[in-house]
């Protein structure tokens, strides 16, 4: 089943019409290859190919004379290009660059140096809800959004696939991107961060726990997050005058990847595991965050010691607005909402559930169900 990706396609196209590089990074496997097929190149070239490799050897005499657009895949393989990105594009306006890549923290940082102004980063995760038909969005919580795992015939194929993809990740791709360190050490640190998922992360538990060094800890979060297996949400800053949590809170961006973490084998099983709520707290706030189109660094949650609490919190026209998540039938306010809510002074709030109906538990707070998230977020 090839599905459009009608809203990341219009992006992209957007950037590509106005930069002379634009990167598209993400997480393996999550569909930037397919995607860049249909933005019809001019060229292609895969590093990952020893004959496209070979091809790029001598980037200017290969490129210099070339027009339209050029898609070059897997570029954290050759960085070198770079610095020659930047002089083809200045030298030849008619060309743009599109480029793939897995992202890493180097990656990033070598192409935003050698391409200042020249570039514009595209972060292209699994599928979108608003991707999905109805017979997919059945399965979507339980595999995850990586295409593989979602299009698969059948729940047992899906968690074969993902077994593969993260043994795939930690023993190919981690060293791929430079980064020496046992895969069985990576694993085991990462299944623990799985039972930390959705929770305030303390780092010097997590240390004691698999004797390492508070340093280490951060460097191996570092990395997932840089490879965008895992979201570290920032606690809400403002002075209110309360003791908020200062820690960030920690997610499994693909809640997939999470289940096979967790060793959750079936929806069966799913639905009996004591982090079902905190699974799908992290599987709805990812689709909220790409439905209100906000940056990572523009979303936040709310803690205070007090025990207020609200799930995601964000700004837009100069009011602040938030967002619950409950794996439940029918919620309710609680308290710690209300209470969140009133510190905030937010505009609104929504709780987002896996019901069916829509209804307000008060003038400014209103439960949605997750197949009512909008494309595009409409605030009243």
């Amino acid at each position: 089943m090839i599905l459009e990706r009608k809203y990341d396609i219009e992006e992209i196209q957007k950037r590509i019409r106005y930069y002379p590089v634009t990167a598209i990074i993400g997480p393996r496997q999550s569909g930037k290859t397919t995607l860049a097929g249909m933005l019809r190149p001019d060229m292609i070239f895969d590093l990952e190919n020893p004959v496209d490799m070979a091809a790029l050897e001598n980037p200017v005499l290969q490129l210099d004379k070339e027009k339209g657009l050029i898609i070059i895949d897997e570029i954290q393989l050759k960085p070198e290009l770079f610095p020659v990105l930047r002089y083809l594009c200045d030298k030849n306006p008619e060309c743009r660059f599109c480029i793939l890549g897995s992202a890493s923290p180097d990656i990033i940082k070598q192409s935003s140096e050698s391409l200042a102004g020249r570039i514009s980063f595209y972060v292209l995760m699994g599928f979108r809800k608003e991707d999905l038909p109805h017979s997919l969005l059945e399965h979507f919580h339980f595999r995850g959004g990586l295409p593989r795992s979602l299009l698969a015939p059948d729940d047992t194929t899906s968690v074969m696939w993902r077994k593969d993809y993260v043994k795939t990740f930690l023993e190919r791709d981690i060293p791929l991107l430079g980064i020496r360190i046992p895969p069985y050490t990576l694993l085991r640190f990462w299944q623990m961060l799985a039972h930390y998922h959705a929770n305030v992360v303390n780092f010097s538990e997590i240390g004691r726990s698999l004797e390492i060094s508070d340093t280490q800890v951060r460097r191996y979060i570092e990395i997932l997050a840089g490879t965008f297996m895992v979201r570290l949400l920032q606690p809400w800053y403002a002075n209110i005058g309360k003791r908020l949590v200062k820690r960030p809170k920690l997610y499994i961006r693909d809640s997939g990847i999470l289940h096979s973490l967790l060793m959750i084998e079936s929806k069966d099983a799913l639905l009996r595991h004591p982090k079902l709520g905190a699974s799908w707290e992290g599987f709805a706030l990812e689709a909220v965050v790409r439905s209100i189109k906000k940056n990572d660094d523009e979303i936040f949650f709310y803690g205070v010691h007090s025990g207020a609490e609200l799930d995601m919190v964000w700004q837009h026209g100069g009011y602040a607005w938030g967002c619950e998540f409950k794996f439940s039938d029918a919620p309710v306010l609680t308290k710690s909402m209300h209470n969140a809510v009133q510190d905030l002074q937010l505009k609104k709030a929504w709780i987002v559930y896996p019901g069916q109906k829509k209804y307000k538990v008060k003038n400014t707070i209103e439960v949605i169900p997750f197949d009512d998230i909008p494309d595009v977020w409409v605030y009243d």
